[in-house]
């Protein structure tokens, strides 16, 4: 029985493989066949131009150019990640497994051949498995630019048959092979959607239609004012719009917090945290709309465009926020923060770059900052809970930041009372050390890097002159200081359907 189980299944693999073969071949000559209306001048140069992927970086660096908010970035980086996955599995993997050589050109018209004819084995196609590792990943983070993506997608595996390089099956593998590494990468990072809704608990704040009685404060000179500034005008045609510098800012709030239901903020997370702590000491909510580069805080609250704050306000939806704050602060009083506390080498490379920024420009100026940050010899000195230690970081966010597969990720819970408080010890090599801290996760111990979640930090023995940064802020430390939370101090408009 065995016998003749063992003889007739690779006859009936054989016969499986011929039929297979057979309908690579009907279907390879259909195509080459078939007047395609405009293919010839198109899908051979997209075939070409997707060679090592280039067409997809170029995509890639279209939608972060042209897109609006996090979302757009954010695909832009899943899908390149979906792709260099998928290309790394199936040149190192699947073309080596099943060594197939390419289909024979003779019934494909010359002028649809590639001008270099490639080398590799016939299965899987790459293209294909790039293309929709690509497209997919894309579509898993924005809907949107998925739908732009895909068409383009398939033509590119649509080109690998129309010109020749591949047989159907290998596209159609490719493709399947290439869906399968997107979702397979989600595994491991999960995509906004994924995560539970941001912040909590729930709070009511007053429903603003058209954003009547709510003053919204604007910061000029944040990334991305000049382009949020209309849609927030038009987008709430009753909310009152002052536009300020950041010297004036203070003042600005000081004002229209006396004369509002609800204060608006435009700008980055230095700004929007100056205008929470107005916020908070007056009892009014705050509307965050994100407008800076990095827009930290408003990204962990859900909040990733000017929509999602206007449908919050019209809703009246809102949370309850942490408020992080140290005492003594700048001028002597309280200091807040949304985000994080640090002291050591970061204050250290914002104050250099803000420095040399006006003069060579922000990337080059935060290149030098690093340069010179982490060549010191010398790192700070201070107590911490009581216990002395030299150290080159000490980091404390406004709640814990949770991972998100192999990176450090968002916080997801912007009112548990806690700190997330991390140390970077002193020794040699401190960009080393850093990167090893990075490495380690929020909450590890080695002769690196320690995490603790702590309620409290007692901080003194600091040096006169040693500053801090805060929110992106930098300010002189005092000798001694203590950093905590006001629980709950703030409530922050945030639609409660997240999209």
């Amino acid at each position: 029985m065995s016998d003749a189980y063992a003889q007739t299944n690779p006859q009936v693999r054989a016969r499986i493989a011929a039929l297979l073969s057979g309908w690579d071949r009907r279907v390879l000559h259909a195509v080459a066949d078939r007047e395609w209306p405009g293919a010839e001048p198109v899908l051979p140069r997209l075939s070409r131009s997707a060679n090592h992927g280039l067409l997809w970086f170029g995509a890639a660096a279209g939608m972060v150019a042209l897109g609006r908010g996090a979302r757009s970035r954010r695909a832009a980086v899943r899908g390149i990640a979906s792709l260099a996955v998928a290309s790394a599995t199936i040149n190192t993997v699947g073309k080596r497994s099943v060594r197939r050589a390419r289909p024979v050109l003779d019934a494909v018209p010359v002028i649809r051949r590639l001008k270099r004819q490639p080398f590799t084995t016939s299965f899987p196609s790459g293209h294909a498995a790039s293309a929709a590792a690509f497209a997919t990943g894309v579509a898993l983070e924005s809907r949107s630019w998925g739908a732009v993506v895909a068409p383009v997608a398939a033509a590119v595996a649509l080109s690998r048959v129309y010109t020749g390089a591949h047989y159907p099956s290998d596209v159609l593998v490719g493709a399947a092979l290439g869906v399968g590494v997107a979702f397979a990468v989600r595994g491991v990072v999960p995509t906004r959607s994924q995560l539970p809704p941001p912040g909590r608990p729930h709070a009511d704040a007053p429903v603003l239609p058209d954003g009547e009685d709510l003053v919204v404060v604007v910061n000029r000179q944040a990334g991305s004012a000049d382009a949020a500034v209309p849609v927030v005008r038009e987008a709430l045609p009753l909310a009152e719009v002052v536009e300020c510098t950041p010297d004036e800012l203070p003042a600005e709030l000081g004002k229209a917090v006396g004369r509002c239901r609800a204060l608006g903020i435009l700008g980055g997370d230095g700004t929007i945290s100056l205008a929470a702590s107005v916020a908070a000491a007056h009892g009014v909510p705050l509307a965050v709309f994100p407008g800076g580069t990095l827009n930290h805080f408003a990204y962990d609250l859900g909040i990733e465009s000017v929509d999602d704050t206007c449908r919050a306000i019209a809703a009246g939806d809102a949370v309850r926020v942490d408020l992080g704050r140290f005492t003594p602060g700048p001028d002597g009083g309280t200091g807040h923060f949304l985000n994080t506390f640090s002291l050591g080498v970061y204050p250290e490379l914002v104050r250099i770059r803000e420095h040399w920024s006006p003069r060579i420009g922000g990337w080059p100026a935060g290149v030098l900052a690093a340069a010179l940050v982490l060549r010191g010899e010398h790192p700070l000195e201070a107590e911490v809970q009581g216990r002395h230690r030299p150290m080159w970081l000490l980091f404390a966010g406004n709640g814990i930041y949770e991972r998100m597969g192999p990176t450090p990720g968002h916080r997801l819970d912007l009112a548990n009372g806690l700190l997330d408080v991390r140390v970077v010890h002193g020794g040699r090599w401190p960009g080393l050390r850093l990167l090893a801290a990075a490495l380690a996760g929020p909450l590890s111990r080695s002769p690196v890097h320690a995490a603790q979640k702590l309620r409290q930090l007692r901080i003194s023995g600091l040096a006169p002159g040693t500053p801090l940064a805060y929110d992106g802020e930098v300010a002189e430390a005092p000798r001694e200081l203590v950093v905590d939370k006001a629980l709950e101090a703030l409530t922050v408009y945030r639609p409660q359907a997240l999209l």
